[in-house]
């Protein structure tokens, strides 16, 4: 990919200040800065944003705060005293945006409120989120991944049949989902401003974020129809759709999404063409309805094949599939590594590997920064800020930073 010399990214010049831990606004934040936004991430002295505790497994650093907090620049304010807050308000004054996702109602009691913040400040973008959003029964109701996942309904539509089989998401959906609508509001809202010359607000929700991703469930249960039921890592309502052994114990995951390819796959795969005329499976509701008679017989067939031979009798019906791969399998995938799509960014534990932001843009390089150590970057900003040598000695003994 051949980027121009000047690697204009679209965001160079945005200044975002962020008041965030765990995942939502460090995964809109670090999005941004993808783009060319410098992000000043604000953390608690000592402690920082709590993710960093989360685990040890990237060279003794967290998985979660490695993925989502690339690029940033770490200032450590105690946002409890006065001279901290000082501080924070001269950098909002020169601030595009500030994002956070601190508890219910905690920006505002610190005077961080839209309201407040854009009579100061009327070109700032304020980006709130919140498990529930402003306003309801749930406004100051605690909030995190798993209990909106809980809330939302993803839960009752994933795992196995039994009442005990509910699954949550392997990775931080809600979280994911409110911090891609926090990053396009925030997007948004520099377009509007560009258009009014005033900043605005954007307020996400968790709750409404992965509820708007629960789309295709609500509406298949409208009016009180029968929700799509738990079916583990097949599709609840398409068949054959799911994971299948192969006869040497690995698995193949195949998706079937009309009657072509039913055929198709009935002569080209299964090698049983009568099959594609028998009354139990001539339609995708009929073969949903007797997916264990199906089952039995795609299993049978498949018992006598290795995935790849399982795999390769499917690329040429052509039926869609895919391995079963684990982690190992994904950082090792061809595709990615044919595409470049790895990179290095550095961190307080060196090099580590980064995969670069999808969406690839030919214009320009996303930026791809080191992760910060806490703190990182406090001498350094308080100057650009104006403070002395002395001034900022001063605020590190009394803790302000």
């Amino acid at each position: 990919m051949t980027v121009p010399n000047n690697n204009i990214r679209p965001l160079d010049g945005i200044t975002v200040v962020s008041l965030e831990h765990a995942i939502a606004a460090p995964f809109c934040t670090r999005q941004l800065a993808d783009l060319g936004a410098r992000v000043i991430k604000v953390e608690r002295p000592g402690a920082g944003d709590f993710a960093r505790g989360y685990d040890e497994r990237v060279d003794g650093l967290a998985s979660h705060f490695v993925w989502t907090n690339r690029s940033k620049e770490s200032l450590t304010l105690d946002l409890k005293q006065d001279d901290a807050m000082q501080v924070l308000d001269q950098l909002l004054s020169q601030a595009d945006v500030l994002v956070q996702n601190l508890a219910p109602g905690a920006a505002a009691r610190m005077g961080l409120s839209f309201e407040v913040l854009h009579e100061c400040y009327p070109r700032l973008i304020v980006c709130d989120i919140s498990g529930y959003g402003e306003g309801g029964p749930y406004e100051q109701k605690k909030a995190y991944d798993l209990l909106i996942q809980s809330e939302g309904g993803f839960l009752s539509v994933t795992g196995g049949p039994g009442e005990d089989e509910m699954a949550k998401a392997g990775c931080s959906i809600a979280d994911i989902a409110a911090g891609m609508y926090a990053y396009t509001g925030v997007l948004s809202a520099l377009m509007l401003r560009d258009k009014t010359g005033k900043g605005s607000r954007v307020d996400v929700s968790m709750l409404e974020s992965l509820v708007e991703w629960m789309g295709y469930p609500l509406y298949y249960a409208y009016k009180g129809a029968t929700p799509p039921p738990r079916a583990g890592a097949a599709h609840a309502t398409i068949y054959p759709y799911g994971p299948f052994p192969a006869g040497d114990g690995k698995t193949v995951m195949l998706g079937l999404q009309n009657e072509r390819e039913w055929v198709a796959f009935c002569e080209k795969v299964l090698l049983k063409p009568e099959l594609a005329r028998d009354p139990r499976f001539s339609a995708n509701f009929k073969r949903s309805e007797n997916r264990a008679e199906l089952r039995a017989i795609i299993v049978e067939v498949f018992s006598s094949l290795t995935a790849d031979e399982v795999i390769a009798r499917l690329d040429a019906a052509p039926i869609a599939n895919a391995h079963v791969n684990d982690m190992a399998g994904v950082w090792e995938h061809p595709q990615l590594k044919a595409r470049q799509r790895w990179t290095t960014v550095g961190s307080p534990a060196g090099e580590l590997p980064a995969l670069l932001p999808p969406g690839r843009n030919a214009s320009f390089q996303p930026r791809m920064d080191p992760v910060p150590a806490l703190g990182e970057h406090t001498e350094r900003l308080l100057g650009e800020l104006g403070y002395a040598e002395g001034d900022i000695q001063r605020l590190r003994q009394q803790g302000a930073v």
